[in-house]
This record gives C-alpha cells, structure tokens and sequence, in this order.
C-alpha cells in the first residue's frame, strides 16, 4: 500500500504489514535531524528502526530493502 500525503511524503507498508517505508522531505524531522528516509517496523511490531538522511544514495537504500527482504525470507523458510 502506497499513501502519498498533503506535503508530498510518500509512506509505504509492505504487503504482510512487517515494515514501514516512509519518504518523508516535508516534515520536521528532514528540516531538522536531516532524517528524510525511515524504514521500520509498523507502530506495534519489534520497535526496531533505520533513518537515512538526504545525502544517502538511493542504491543505499534499496540495497538495505533488498537485504531486509532477503533476511525475512531465510527465516520464513
């Protein structure tokens, strides 16, 4: 699922609800922690978190889903 909000930021969840992807330019926390990018558990899940900040690449980043993917999918199996 694919939301876009009024300010532009994008929040993505995955298919099974286990991760949040949120691309977040317009809010506070990008204006002042320089925290553009999170990838995390949904509220109520493992409490876990990862930020990525404006100058992280985009390969970085779908290298990190990629790896999280990978991970769940060898505990599942």
């Amino acid at each position: 699922m694919v939301v876009s909000d009024d300010l532009a930021n994008v929040h993505c969840a995955s298919p099974d609800g286990r991760a949040y992807v949120g691309f977040l330019p317009e809010t506070p926390d990008a204006f002042y922690n320089d925290v553009v990018w999170r990838v995390s558990a949904p509220r109520g899940g493992r409490g876990w978190e990862q930020s990525f900040g404006s100058g992280a690449p985009a390969e970085a980043i779908a290298g990190f889903l990629t790896a999280l993917i990978a991970a769940q999918a060898r505990t599942e199996a």
